[in-house]
Parts: structure tokens; C-alpha cells; sequence
């Protein structure tokens, strides 16, 4: 069996982002030369996630929405986390509800998805530098 790693770096501007990583990891899948095994991608912080999902505008303001519903960003002061001097435990809610990793079947080479299945980075506290790690174990 063969094993992959690599790590894909971000540094997003804004607070919030959704960030269509798919290309980044078909290129990891191709530089590993696995044909048939898995992938996993994760996100390598507690104030990001990585999630499957479509890649449509509409969505995606819809899960910025209703993720701004569940865990508002302010008052800050609403969350104990906040009293240690940071404004981010809303980021920490918000990759709790989106996720941590993903794991992908690879068949034939390539990323085995369902019909507009898209992976995605989500940032929720940016503006820093961030990781994630793709894994990719096989054959």
C-alpha cells in the first residue's frame, strides 16, 4: 500500500469564506499515483472545516446565513471562550456544525463523488494563516 500526504496552506482575507478546494486535491491525487483507496482532507485548525457539498453562490449564502443564526458573531461577549481575551468562539461553533474532515473514495484514479459533490475549505475566523491536510492511502 501507498501513502500520501501533503499540505495546502490559506491565508483568507475576510472573517468568513467558502473556498472550492477540489482542484487542489485532484492534483494531490494525481501526484500520488494511487489508483483505488481513500482520501481524507482535513482541516488542520479549530476555526475552519472541511465539508462536501455543491458548489451553487445560493447555497453558500444560505450556510452563511444560517450558520450566522445558530452562532452570531456578536456580541462577543455572549460566549464564556470570548472572556480569555479572543472574538472567535463563534468560528469554533461553526466548524462544529460543518466539520472537521471528509474522506473520498479514489477509484479508477480519480475521486469516486455523487453528482455535483464539490469539496470544500470553510473558513470562520481568517485572516491568518491556516492548513489542511490530504491523505491519501492505496493502491
Amino acid at each position: 500500500m501507498k501513502s500520501y500526504r501533503k499540505e495546502l496552506y490559506f491565508h483568507v482575507p475576510r472573517r468568513r469564506a467558502f473556498i472550492n478546494i477540489t482542484p487542489q486535491v485532484e492534483d494531490c491525487l494525481r501526484e500520488s499515483g494511487i489508483q483505488e483507496g481513500l482520501c481524507l482532507v482535513n482541516a488542520m485548525h479549530i476555526t475552519a472545516s472541511v465539508f462536501i457539498n455543491d458548489d451553487e453562490s445560493g447555497l453558500h449564502q444560505d450556510f452563511e446565513a444560517w450558520l450566522e443564526a445558530l452562532a452570531p458573531h456578536e456580541p462577543v461577549s455572549r460566549y464564556r471562550h470570548n472572556r480569555t481575551g479572543e472574538d472567535n468562539a463563534d468560528a469554533h461553533l461553526k466548524r462544529q456544525v460543518m466539520g472537521r474532515e471528509v474522506v473520498v473514495a479514489v477509484t479508477g484514479g480519480r475521486l469516486d463523488f455523487g453528482p455535483w459533490e464539490q469539496i470544500f475549505y470553510g473558513e470562520f475566523d481568517g485572516r491568518r494563516p491556516k492548513r489542511v491536510l490530504v491523505k491519501i492511502i492505496g493502491e
